[in-house]
């Protein structure tokens, strides 16, 4: 589709890509913006997608990235039609549903009324525990939109019509305000987020599965009869049994592309300040070059918003290791934010068995010590409350938080191995290196002994929380040695669970 269609279409529904923040190119750091070659998001794009990107694509500012940098801890939040049935894992069991079971899920919004939800309830649970930023599901992979998309679905499947499924027009956005709730739930959150400080990261899907244009994109309940129009998705199983429809004519790719684009730049005019992307998937080799412009355009509106990698390798700002914690020290200057489900599920499932706070305060620090960020995965139920194990989890976490933030945020890691030292101690730094931070993930007894650090003479050590200097010693050979005192011994006295950070003045 040619450049200035796509503009034509944009301007009819009342969009402008008129920056709302400036952007200067001098404000572009020098990083080494690529992609670990391990990452999986990057093998499903790595033939098409170059890896130098072009010279008109610029990344966010120093700042953008420093502030990404800092967040550490924030919540990622699957919340759609999945929710009424509490279906396991979101939309993705959608592709192994019956015929019939496809049509009634389709058929889902018609009851959508979430009257639980409070999004400034939402946001006050966040920001008082240590929650800095939030990813929610602006549109999953079935393609309902939660938010007040002007965008048109012009052809969708009829799943159980006479003969088998079958293409058919239609006229519809499905989106949320075409349900009995009626309301903008992104709106809401952000207007929320706003308010309380609390960052902004929309999750959108490349993939569309209820609107038929999107064929045979990404993993899909369509196949269609020429496979060498998009041979990499091939082996990948779009889905266990799809129906084989008609190739997408020019005009059908055009408005896929038309459509995607609409979305995106919605989502970043409509709701102001907007941190990140949470882009999913990927659309494929055919699309790229349009992919491509559309994504230096969506730039132009928010310049400093973070795209996450998928779908688009090395023009993304961030990537996200999901549902596993890296080894080690990521190969990369590219920020990355951990993504893991608390429970079994990344959305709302009504027999989910949840990790543990202690499990959460663990990611955390080894994350964090290794340089990352970590989003927590939740799920709403289908009234738009979380599930209270969940809520009392992120307090705790919070807590926690409360007294040991000052050795999370804003925080950066120490060089090379210096990271650990074995599996109870995490290490974390201030920006000018000038403090260390201990993190003990086991309680040490009466003595902590640090092998690679050297304090500054005549410095105090003090744990986070505890209001008295430590007695501490330092030899070259031994390391230092922190005495605990007897009443901490004490698991009552103690100013936290879990883990305990000591501050510590170093020389290097």
């Amino acid at each position: 589709m040619k450049l200035f269609l796509k503009f034509t279409i944009l301007l009819v529904a009342g969009f402008s890509l008129s920056p709302i923040h400036s952007w200067s190119q001098d404000a572009a750091p020098s990083l080494n913006y690529t992609l670990p070659k391990s990452d999986d998001h990057y093998k499903c794009v790595k033939d098409y997608v170059e890896d130098k990107i072009d010279t008109d694509y610029h990344h966010p500012s120093a700042a953008a990235i420093e502030a990404f940098r800092d967040i550490k801890f924030g919540v990622r939040i699957h919340w759609g039609l999945y929710a009424i049935e509490g279906k396991n894992n979101a939309s993705w069991p959608f592709l192994t549903l019956s015929n019939k079971k496809k049509q009634a899920y389709q058929e889902l919004y018609k009851t959508w009324n979430p009257t639980g939800f409070n999004a400034e309830e939402w946001m006050q649970l966040f920001s008082e525990n240590g929650i800095k930023m939030f990813a929610f599901t602006s549109m999953h992979h079935e393609g309902f939109s939660m938010f007040d998309t002007k965008a048109r679905v012009k052809k969708r499947v009829n799943w159980i019509a006479t003969g088998g499924p079958k293409l058919e027009d239609c006229d519809m956005a499905y989106s949320i305000m075409e349900t009995p709730f009626h309301r903008d739930v992104v709106k809401e959150l952000c207007d929320a987020a706003h308010k309380y400080g609390v960052k902004i990261d929309l999750y959108f899907s490349h993939p569309n599965w209820f609107n038929a244009d999107f064929r045979p994109y990404n993993y899909h309940p369509l196949g269609i009869p020429d496979v060498k129009i998009h041979p990499e998705l091939y082996g990948n199983a779009p889905s266990e049994n799809p129906i084989i429809v008609p190739d997408p004519t020019a005009q059908e790719e055009a408005r896929m592309m038309a459509n995607h684009r609409q979305q995106l730049t919605e989502l970043l005019t409509n709701y102001g300040k907007i941190d990140m992307i949470c882009l999913d998937q990927w659309l494929g080799k055919k699309v790229w070059p349009q992919m491509r412009q559309e994504m230096k355009d969506l730039r132009k509106i928010q310049p400093d918003v973070m795209f996450r990698a998928r779908g688009i390798g090395n023009y993304g700002d961030y990537y996200t290791p999901e549902g596993f914690i890296p080894g080690n020290q990521e190969n990369t200057d590219m920020p990355w934010f951990v993504i893991y489900p608390y429970g079994e599920s990344f959305s709302y499932f009504k027999a989910d068995h949840f990790k543990g706070v202690s499990w959460i305060i663990k990611s955390l620090t080894d994350i964090v010590a290794k340089g990352g960020n970590f989003m927590v995965g939740i799920g709403s139920d289908g009234t738009g409350r979380f599930d209270p194990r969940v809520i009392q989890a992120l307090k705790e976490a919070g807590k926690w938080l409360k007294v040991n933030g000052e050795a999370i945020y804003s925080t950066r890691p120490r060089e090379a191995d210096r990271w650990k030292e074995g599996e109870a101690i995490r290490y974390t730094r201030t920006k000018d290196s000038k403090t260390v931070y201990a993190i003990c993930r086991a309680w040490p007894g009466k003595q902590l002994r640090l092998k690679s650090v050297e304090p500054v003479s005549g410095t105090e050590i003090f744990m986070l929380g505890y209001k008295k200097p430590l007695n501490w010693s330092y030899d070259k050979a031994t390391g230092l040695e922190i005495s605990l005192p007897v009443e901490l011994q004490d698991f009552e006295k103690r100013p936290c669970r879990f883990a305990w950070s000591f501050k510590i003045a170093c020389k290097d």
